[in-house]
């Protein structure tokens, strides 16, 4: 059998052990084999992807004198391991997402070192492989950062961005409310009608589309991280939602004005006690049949 076919069925992986043996006595054998390799770890992160290339290059080129079913040959080696390199650069330039469901919490390490915990019911993403050059990240929902010692880097949220420089800070975006509080170093916050900077104990707050007056924060880390939610003169509404977002319930409810201001605070691991903590300031009653609990007037 001549080496055209002998590498046309090593290709194949249809070699019989006779076969085998006279495939390893070519003196392409070497240079096949490594082509091979370099092919099976085309994935690997630290690839160098321009050495393989040119000796793929190489190898064709040496071979122009040959007949042409080993060019032929050749080339289809570089026609796999181009489509490998295709899908090695478009997986690697997807954006790394994390995501929570209902009464979830979740702790990731950004590409700089920096902490970031999701709160129930948030997905945050940004781009690892780009990460030096363009260091966006997207929020929907609720988010702790603690920022690695002279890191920086965007949040951006559709109500607006926050732009921070090792710093501990949170932000709170839902669909009609945005929140930032600094806990730690300095932030700034951009939205469509205001740039402001925020320093330790500072709060920005918009609802619905206006800003709302925040009193100092004296805490050191936002209460959800200790699996409590607390409010301080928060439309009634905000607070049934975020106790549905963790306990996985729906609240329903008649003759109760969901706009009056909230004050107060409830627990995430215990809904007998939560549910007494949001309608008994309230003077409300409540009800719970299922993953359902109706609110009323006493």
């Amino acid at each position: 059998m001549n080496k055209e076919d002998l590498i046309q069925k090593w290709l194949d992986h249809n070699l019989n052990p006779t076969e085998l043996e006279a495939f390893k006595k070519l003196e392409d054998y070497p240079s096949l084999i490594k082509l091979d390799q370099e092919l099976a770890g085309f994935q690997s992160y630290k690839m160098d992807e321009d050495k393989v290339f040119d000796q793929v290059l190489k190898s064709i080129e040496s071979k122009k004198r040959s007949s042409g079913k080993l060019i032929s040959v050749l080339s289809k080696i570089a026609a796999i391991l181009m489509i490998g390199f295709g899908i090695y650069f478009y997986t690697t330039t997807l954006d790394t997402t994390t995501s929570t469901i209902v009464s979830q919490q979740k702790t990731m390490v950004l590409p700089d070192a920096s902490e970031v915990k999701l709160n129930a019911m948030s997905t945050l993403s940004f781009n690892e492989f780009n990460w030096n050059d363009s260091r966006d990240i997207n929020l929907n929902g609720e988010a702790f950062f603690k920022v690695a010692k002279g890191k920086t880097f965007n949040v951006i949220t559709h109500l607006g961005t926050v732009t921070v420089l090792g710093t501990q800070f949170n932000v709170k975006q839902r669909h009609d409310y945005f929140e930032v509080t600094c806990y730690e170093g300095k932030v700034a916050v951009n939205t469509k009608t205001t740039e402001t900077t925020l320093l330790p104990g500072d709060s920005f707050l918009i609802i619905d589309g206006k800003f709302i007056s925040t009193e100092k924060e004296t805490s050191p880390n936002p209460s959800w991280l200790d699996h409590k939610s607390t409010f301080r003169s928060i439309p009634y509404k905000h607070v049934i939602k975020e106790f549905e977002r963790q306990y996985k319930v729906d609240i329903k409810f008649k003759n109760i004005d969901d706009s009056q201001n909230f004050t107060g605070s409830f627990t995430h691991n215990d809904i007998e006690i939560a549910l007494k903590s949001i309608t008994l300031p309230l003077q409300l009653k409540y009800s719970k049949t299922g993953n359902i609990i109706r609110l009323e007037r006493e």
